[in-house]
């Protein structure tokens, strides 16, 4: 009796461990902070060389300043649906230019070391393999989409258009972020909105002329406790001023004073009534000849679990358990692309990508050996998704 084509995929995912390996070493070691657009879009050119000799085709949207947007495509099998499935990931990290050179990936048996090794080039060299995988034994059940965006690390400024144009219409969207340390899959997720404002004041001599200033600090100093005093653990709401500059000089009136914050909510209407409380706050003027404006916003959406959601993580879970892996859900106060395609209404599951930890710091690593198994899983689920 002939195989069915979704074991042929299975059997060939089982034989692509060092191949898989091999390509992640290859794009740990290219610099790709997100302020690098070189360097991220050479990272791009080596997943569409790998992609290219398998057979597949792929197209860049450009970015002025930040990393391209790449897709390639596949067409479903004969017969199959007409709506896609996304494979989505980010090629940028949070790291310097300069890291790679200091500590490139190394290997350590099943764990492998180094910058945006798990967050997440290993979640890219699992999406390529699973889309060649399909193309080499005839294609899916639904077309199949992956999508390598550029600038995640910093909200997707230039990134989020196309991942809601890519999302909107499509089956499902699997989000390789690096599975959790547990080995669960992400099923819910915080939105984040990260703005920076400015206030200026009137400079004058501090021991000269003290009365003839505004200190730009002190008004600062009076919205950042109204900021802060707006977090509500209970709902899980957090308000954060995580960076302040400001002053000319220790005898000097402070004319001008610069802060950044990160907001977190967990629905939209959360958002909504933040934003309202946080604006209040910087219309506010508690020094007459002060002035406040915001001068860079960017943020996520939450990831929300619909019942289609729900639906396709169930699938997900009892797929992986008859490949001997257990799963679970978690929710995360981190934000992710995830909350873009959520929010235009597509079913997501998000952290498929292999098992690591120690995200955005010197420990960073993956366990080289949920690769392939994690790559089966969503592998798995795709070929079982109903129309």
């Amino acid at each position: 009796m002939a195989s069915k084509p979704i074991d042929d995929v299975l059997n060939w995912l089982d034989g692509q461990r060092e191949a898989m390996t091999d390509l992640l070493e290859e794009l740990v070691n290219t610099e790709s902070g997100s302020y690098n657009k070189a360097g991220v879009d050479a990272v791009g050119a080596k997943i569409e060389a790998h992609l290219n000799a398998a057979g597949i085709k792929t197209e860049r949207t450009g970015a002025d300043e930040f990393g391209d947007c790449i897709r390639a495509e596949i067409s479903a099998a004969p017969g199959g649906a007409n709506r896609h499935i996304v494979l989505m990931g980010h090629r940028d990290t949070v790291f310097p230019d300069g890291t790679v050179s200091e500590r490139p990936f190394t290997r350590d048996g099943d764990i492998a070391y180094g910058p945006g090794v798990a967050d997440m080039k290993s979640g890219l060299v699992m999406n390529t393999f699973i889309i060649e995988a399909f193309h080499k034994f005839g294609g899916a059940p639904f077309p199949l989409v992956a999508l390598y965006t550029g600038d995640e690390e910093i909200a997707s400024p230039s990134g989020r258009p196309v991942i809601e144009a890519t999302a909107r219409g499509a089956r499902a969207v699997f989000n390789a972020e690096p599975g959790r340390e547990t080995g669960n899959v992400v099923t819910g997720r915080k939105g984040a909105s990260f703005f920076q404002f400015e206030i200026t004041g009137i400079a004058a001599h501090s021991g000269g002329q003290p009365e003839k200033g505004v200190s730009a600090i002190e008004e600062m100093a009076r919205k950042i406790q109204a900021l802060h005093a707006l977090t509500d653990f209970s709902t899980g709401v957090t308000v954060n001023v995580g960076l302040v500059s400001g002053g000319s000089s220790v005898n000097t009136v402070a004319p001008y004073c610069q802060a950044d914050v990160d907001v977190r909510f967990k629905t939209m209407e959360q958002r909504d009534r933040v934003w309202k409380d946080i604006q209040a706050i910087l219309d506010t003027t508690h020094l007459p000849g002060t002035e406040t404006r915001i001068t860079m916003e960017r943020g996520f959406l939450p990831l929300t679990m619909s019942d289609d959601s729900q639906d396709i993580f169930q699938l997900y879970v009892d797929g992986a358990a008859e490949l001997g892996i257990e799963i679970g859900g978690e929710y995360s106060g981190g934000s992710a692309d995830s909350g873009f395609t959520a929010q235009v209404g597509t079913p997501t599951l998000c952290s498929t990508g292999p098992v690591g930890g120690g995200a955005h710091s010197i420990k960073e690593y993956c366990r080289l050996d949920t690769m392939v198994p994690r790559a089966k899983a969503v592998a798995l689920a795709i070929s079982r998704l109903s129309a």
